[in-house]
């Protein structure tokens, strides 16, 4: 039976309860929660808006986001952002 309890894998276990509470996703909680520092930003890429749909289309697939194959470039960028 896995285990439930997520202290081996969550650094700081009040911030993700925190976000959950919030209703932020379990694993974007647990991103947040186990970055080092977590105000800061990630890789520099262009904005989504300036890329192409397959380029969209890729990396939602990438990140695991359902129903993109009916998903227009807005839709895909909003899926991307929210994820």
């Amino acid at each position: 039976m896995p285990n439930k309890n997520n202290s081996n894998r969550i650094k700081d276990e009040d911030k993700y309860e925190e976000l959950r509470d919030q209703g932020m996703s379990k694993e974007k909680a647990a991103r947040i929660a186990n970055a080092d520092n977590p105000g800061e930003k990630g890789g520099k890429h262009k904005k989504y808006e300036k890329w192409t749909k397959d380029e969209l289309y890729d990396k939602a697939e990438e990140v695991g986001i359902e129903g993109r194959s009916d998903m227009d470039k807005d839709e895909l960028i909003e899926a991307l952002r929210n994820h």
